[in-house]
């Protein structure tokens, strides 16, 4: 499907193409990695059982580690569009700085405190950017991104919800003219449990330096479990998303030389999915999308998205 240029990252993160047009079929090595876990119980910072450090070095998933969330981070599961499943800066807007897959070699060290009735933690994490996400070049001006979090826990331990917030930099990120800049930002990831079936989450994003497309980003949503309607292993979810168009975006299209527009307006993306469990093996996920003023095009017509998603395991 082709869309007129938008902020967003892609309305199907499930799937990728190396080259468009390649026809080649080969083995792609997405991650490999080693974790060390360090039990601490008692120690000289009278941590409670339970506390640890991990340390993670390797090619990995960045989002593994940061800015996870509970229900929008799953593109196999939960939302489809690029947006609702990571920080769109850090993704759709390419702050991240990774490979063609979305890996990058790097390592991360992190501290997860327990306690009664929450746990919390730290964690920092160094990553290579840009050409050097693909060994292409050195590791110099990495993406450094460091992260708090804290989980409110139930009675049996399990988490009620988190929140998470982050900020990086990144020295080999590119501006909107093409050229190498470095991009920093924060942001903030939540989730909660509101009863037995009703997940709510919230995303915020903000550039601090550097331009893009964008420089602000909210999305918000839920997922509500089956049991109201009979239905206990089905899911639905309904997500909203807004993309700030960045002045220098729109200094940059002001004579509709560019892109072929004047942007001056913002970018609206709605997703909703069923998520219906077949059988033990295979769950079904109708959805529809919805793109408002796509890359900041106030006269753009909205794009609409219809698809199903199959999810077969053994």
């Amino acid at each position: 499907m082709a869309l007129r240029p938008t902020h967003t990252g892609t309305v199907n993160s499930t799937t990728f193409e190396a080259a468009a047009g390649s026809d080649e079929t080969y083995a792609v090595v997405a991650q490999a990695w080693v974790q060390f876990d360090w039990a601490l119980d008692g120690g000289r910072f009278n941590d409670l059982p339970g506390s640890r450090v991990e340390m993670t070095v390797g090619k990995l998933d960045l989002f593994g580690y940061f800015d996870q969330n509970a229900v929008a981070g799953d593109e196999g599961a939960q939302f489809l569009n690029n947006v609702f499943v990571h920080n769109p800066l850090l993704d759709s807007g390419g702050d991240i700085g990774a490979d063609a897959y979305g890996f990058a070699p790097g390592g991360r060290l992190a501290y997860f405190g327990v306690n009664e009735g929450w746990t919390w933690g730290a964690s920092m994490g160094v990553f290579a950017s840009g050409e050097g996400a693909t060994l292409a070049a050195g590791p110099g001006q990495p993406l450094v991104i460091a992260q708090l979090e804290w989980s409110p826990t139930q009675i049996n331990g399990e988490p009620r919800g988190t929140r998470r917030a982050y900020a990086w930099t990144n020295g080999r990120t590119t501006g909107i003219d093409g050229s190498e800049q470095r991009h920093t930002g924060v942001g903030i990831s939540v989730d909660q449990r509101v009863g037995s079936e009703l997940n709510l989450f919230g995303r915020l994003g903000q550039r601090t330096s550097g331009d893009g497309n964008f420089n602000s980003a909210i999305t918000a949503g839920l997922e509500h479990g089956g049991r109201a309607w009979g239905r206990r292993n089905d899911t639905v979810g309904l997500a909203l998303g807004w993309m700030k168009t960045s002045t220098a975006w729109r200094d940059a299209t002001a004579d509709g030389s560019l892109v072929g527009y004047s942007a001056s307006g913002n970018e609206h993306v709605a997703e909703l999915y069923y998520r219906a469990k077949v059988n033990e093996h295979l769950e079904l996920s109708p959805g529809f999308q919805l793109i408002q003023r796509a890359g900041g095009d106030g006269s753009a017509p909205d794009a609409r998205v219809f698809g199903l998603r199959a999810n077969l395991g053994f």
